[in-house]
């Protein structure tokens, strides 16, 4: 499968529970064909008790969407100023 985004890329859901959410990959998951997007299908991991954190913690963070599932979105930058060109009379 080819991979037509990349990390940086702003891209957009266009399918699944998320679709129509917006936001900028993190990183791309080659062997799976999958791509994390940042504030996109948040999840909730549940870590052990460890010396950090003697209670144990729950973190949410990025799940992963599959990459088919995602276009790129077209950037929009501001048309830049045309420059007037004096005519020489």
């Amino acid at each position: 499968m080819s991979r037509h985004v990349k990390k940086g890329d702003q891209v957009q859901v266009i399918s699944g529970a998320n679709r129509g959410a917006n936001g900028k990959v993190i990183q791309v998951l080659i062997k799976k064909n999958r791509v994390l997007i940042e504030g996109v299908n948040m999840i909730k991991k549940h870590t052990k008790k460890s010396q950090d954190n003697p209670q144990g913690k729950i973190l949410e963070r990025e799940g992963a969407l599959h990459i088919s599932n995602v276009k790129v979105v077209e950037k929009t930058e501001k048309p830049k100023a045309k420059s007037k060109k004096k005519k020489a009379a």
